[in-house]
């Protein structure tokens, strides 16, 4: 793990979302964050097994404020380089917030350069809580595998 890193958080939803959760479980790294009232998911009520709190509300724009809001800083990971819907609104409110934010697709760069992209943000901004966000499963398909490229690329696989 990069030094510093102690949890990823995200929100839960398929995709980019329930692959960042489902790698730190698989490589010993705690993960937790926000989701939506009911648990809600595209796919149906989000698993158990994903150690996520409810927000007051069923709005997933108030699950990605505040995943931004409590964490030190967020990743966004896309297929293509333009980000839209939930995806384009999460780097808005980064923005909004002031919290550091970097966007990573797969269309724009070579995966081992990214990886360290990824590393030296970490480095450079002190993450310690990292907010992991893009598109669902359904907008972007295949988000999901190249999320957990990504992260076994810069952290390695099967640390757990």
């Amino acid at each position: 793990m990069p030094s510093g890193l102690l949890k990823i958080v995200s929100g839960g939803q398929t995709g980019a979302d329930r692959a960042a959760l489902d790698w730190a479980l698989a490589n010993g790294l705690p993960c937790g964050g926000w989701c939506p009232l009911g648990r809600w998911a595209e796919d149906g009520v989000i698993d158990a097994r994903y150690p996520l709190r409810e927000t007051p509300e069923p709005s997933p724009a108030q699950r990605t404020e505040w995943n931004i809001r409590d964490s030190d800083g967020t990743l966004i990971v896309s297929l293509a380089k333009r980000l839209i819907g939930g995806t384009r609104l999460t780097e808005d409110l980064a923005k909004r917030l002031a919290k550091p934010h970097l966007v990573l697709a797969k269309e724009s760069g070579v995966l081992s350069a990214q990886a360290e992209a990824l590393r030296q943000f970490i480095a450079s901004n002190k993450i310690t809580v990292l907010n992991i966000a893009g598109p669902r499963a359904s907008g972007e398909p295949g988000i999901a595998a190249h999320v957990t490229s990504l992260l076994d690329a810069a952290f390695g696989q099967g640390r757990g």
